[in-house]
């Protein structure tokens, strides 16, 4: 992982009024949580840190606060009976705080930062995630990281584009843009 970039474990106790914060704000729009009471998020990452197939983390750069990342297990959480999940399949979610100073290629440096993360597990094949349809952003750089669109999908509470990295993809596109 890039020096400047680790990762902790999520406390919903101590962490719940930053990401309040976060997941509010209305560039998190997509994470569905807009309306949400300091409580809520408190709630929402207790179940998480209580959940067998569901974790949360604190990423951190330069020390100080600057993303959230989940890991779940795609064949029990999130996907279930959406997609054919097999075996090495990590599903990740993350989220970078919001900033009135944003520094270009951050974000891109984040998700390279998490797929990083995932991939230094030996038992991860490929990482699967499920972004809204109308998240540009996010298609944007889940392939630049090396992701590929496998369908849309109908989830209850959007439609979105089950997307699929494996470790080749994420190494060859890492080389890519490296060498950029």
């Amino acid at each position: 992982m890039n020096s400047s970039f680790s990762i902790r474990p999520l406390d919903p106790l101590k962490d719940a009024e930053l990401l309040h914060g976060w997941v509010t704000h209305p560039k998190a729009a997509f994470w569905m949580m807009q309306d949400a009471s300091l409580p809520d998020v408190e709630r929402e990452y207790m179940a998480i840190a209580a959940a067998e197939h569901h974790d949360a983390f604190i990423g951190l750069h330069e020390g100080e606060p600057a993303f959230l990342m989940e890991r779940y297990d795609p064949a029990h959480v999130e996907l279930v009976g959406l997609y054919d999940a097999q075996p090495g399949d990590v599903g990740m979610h993350f989220l970078v705080a919001p900033t009135d100073t944003p520094v270009h290629g951050f974000t891109r440096a984040v998700i390279t930062a998490v797929m990083e993360e995932l991939f230094a597990d030996p038992a991860t094949r490929r990482v699967v995630v499920e972004p809204d349809v109308r998240n540009e952003a996010v298609h944007r750089l889940n392939e630049a990281v090396g992701f590929e669109i496998v369908e849309k999908i109908a989830k209850p509470e959007k439609d979105a584009y089950l997307s699929v990295c494996t470790r080749a993809r994420f190494e060859a596109a890492r080389t890519a843009g490296a060498a950029l």
